[in-house]
């Protein structure tokens, strides 16, 4: 019941005042399993990146932190491949710092300053640790390299609409991840919504006038047989 109550309000502030950089969503309507983006920030190796989070929200929350891990890759000395994160704030006393008075905002707002100042005295990734410490221009090089692969905003939507064309399963769902993966997505909420109604009225004449022009295709091949 608590961890209910805490996380409507927690969501509402999210989605009306979210941190700079920072956007939030639940996933599937389950308040216990949520979304996040965090932009790069500008003069560090991951600006112009746009990295996925998961959030698992435990049931004893808030007595418990919340559970986090990257979905996009990043190179980064305290995040490992498998996107877990090494953040004091996500841990339990007596090896954490985590107190019910925090909240996911402050746990997000964190790993946004955790990417732009890496701890290398408290490793995920022993070598990349070694090399941001003793070869931090190499360190910047490649973590540049991994943003563009994997984390550029123009690639990651071109894939996502791609993947959709091929199946043939373009819809509000795809447009709706799309807007959300725009920074002024929590600033134009009424902007959204007349692009999502645009979309949608797109889409109904699509599947309105295909079946006519399968129809008249149809036609014009009957007529040049004949």
């Amino acid at each position: 019941m608590q961890r209910t109550s805490r996380l409507k309000r927690e969501l509402h502030l999210l989605t009306t005042e979210p941190p700079p950089g920072i956007m939030f969503w639940q996933n599937k309507n389950r308040m216990d399993e949520l979304g996040a983006q965090i932009l790069g920030g500008a003069n560090t190796p991951y600006d112009k990146g746009v990295f996925n989070l998961e959030v698992v929200v435990p049931e004893r929350y808030p007595f418990e932190p919340p559970k986090i891990r990257f979905l996009t890759p990043i190179y980064h000395p305290n995040i490992d491949s498998a996107g877990r994160i090494c953040l004091d704030v996500l841990r339990l006393p007596p090896k954490g710092a985590w107190r019910p008075s925090l909240n996911i905002s402050t746990l997000l707002t964190s790993i946004q300053l955790l990417m732009s100042e890496p701890n290398p005295d408290d490793p995920l990734m022993a070598d990349i640790s070694s090399e941001y410490k003793y070869n931090k221009e190499v360190f910047i090089k490649n973590a540049k390299q991994w943003t563009e692969k994997h984390a550029s905003q123009q690639k990651r939507s071109e894939e996502l609409e791609s993947s959709r064309v091929a199946e043939g399963n373009i819809g509000v769902e795809g447009t709706s991840w799309l807007i959300k993966s725009s920074p002024c997505y929590h600033r134009q909420p009424h902007q959204i919504t007349w692009v999502i109604n645009l979309s949608n009225s797109v889409l109904t004449l699509v599947r309105l006038f295909t079946p006519l022009l399968l129809l008249g295709g149809g036609s014009r091949t009957h007529f040049s047989d004949g």
